[in-house]
């Protein structure tokens, strides 16, 4: 069965556990904040007796299965924690997990855990068995639009309460980096009042921790927010990000969406070609609403002015790369639409 973290709260907040869980992803905060509490409900529950396996490449499958017979003298209840380092347990892994599976007393609670996992692996008969036992919590990136109710759940799991202006002020303090996030709400625990919070106690109270990357970027223009999205590109900007990544990896999804469109034209399966290209599922809706609000001419269009940045990269073209690649942005938001006039000076010195 799939859980979200928010419903794995909720699971655990009933007392109730399951037999097995597998938690997988690359968040390693919210994969350890998951593994916690599953732990912590577990301890609660009995199962006081802890054995935790390291599975790397040298690892020694057939201890696991010696757990299943290793009866401890002191307590009966067993919480046996294995760690797939690269995710990828291979043939013989395949198989002990299996067999163990089928083997574990029904005083054992089992967690697993893994990095983000490839299609394939979620596929694989070592994750189904393990799914269909028990509970499966993929950990997905927060995304920006997720980022202000993810902080009012966390908030309110405290009982800490705050306005709609302290919730808006506390998210653009510190969105995009989930332990200054986390360390925010602790201090929060401590230092706020016991009232509702304002936005003017919460501006003392907090310091500007956001972190943003190129993937949040390209997020909040597909998304066609031009506030979040230039406030984003200052900030690489000011981090020292080379601005010809930015505009790589912006050219990536325009090339994307342009094909993606062009399939769409030639009555051909969109999630088909989305998924043959390597865009996460997690991505595919941006990439449909985007082609959905611009259209194949206005792509080619951005791809074209993106080549003209490129140039004036290499210097071989007149103009401020920082400053084209905001129109660039603006324009990919929706905000700025080029006319033909306008896109022709553009590109006179390309």
């Amino acid at each position: 069965m799939n859980l979200t973290t928010e419903q794995l709260n909720k699971h655990l907040d009933t007392g109730s556990l399951s037999a097995v869980y597998i938690i997988s992803g690359d968040e390693p905060l919210l994969i350890q904040e998951s593994s916690v509490a599953i732990r912590k409900q577990a301890k609660l529950n009995g199962y006081d007796e802890r054995k935790v396996f390291h599975v790397d490449g040298k690892f020694d499958w057939e201890t696991i299965l010696l757990e299943t017979d290793n009866i401890s003298l002191f307590s009966k209840k067993k919480f046996v924690e294995i760690r797939l380092i690269s995710g990828k347990p291979g043939e013989k892994g395949s198989r002990v997990i299996q067999e163990y599976l089928s083997k574990t007393s029904k005083e054992t609670i089992t967690l697993f855990i893994a990095p983000k996992l490839e299609r394939s692996a979620t596929k694989s008969k070592w994750f189904t068995s393990i799914c269909n036992a028990g509970k499966c919590i993929k950990i997905w990136p927060i995304q920006s639009s997720q980022f202000p109710q993810w902080m009012s759940s966390k908030l309110n799991r405290f009982n800490i309460k705050v306005s709609n202006e302290a919730l808006e002020i506390l998210v653009h303090k510190v969105e995009g980096n989930l332990l200054a996030a986390t360390q925010e709400i602790e201090k929060l625990k401590l230092l706020a009042p016991k009232a509702e919070i304002s936005g003017e106690v919460m501006s003392s109270l907090v310091t500007d921790n956001a972190k943003f990357n190129v993937f949040i970027l390209l997020d909040n223009i597909m998304e066609g927010n031009p506030k979040k999205a230039c406030r984003i590109l200052q900030r690489l900007k000011d981090e020292g990000i080379d601005v010809t990544i930015i505009l790589w990896a912006i050219i990536r999804d325009l090339r994307v969406l342009i094909k993606a469109t062009e399939a769409t034209i030639k009555k051909e399966s969109v999630d088909s070609y989305l998924q043959r290209v390597g865009v996460w599922d997690k991505r595919k809706p941006l990439f449909k609403k985007t082609m959905n609000r611009v259209s194949i001419g206005q792509l080619g269009q951005m791809l074209r002015l993106a080549g003209a940045i490129d140039q004036s990269i290499k210097g071989l073209r007149k103009g401020s790369p920082w400053n084209d690649l905001t129109t660039l942005v603006l324009t990919f938001c929706g905000v700025r639409p080029l006319s033909s006039k306008s896109f022709k000076l553009f590109l006179q010195n390309a």
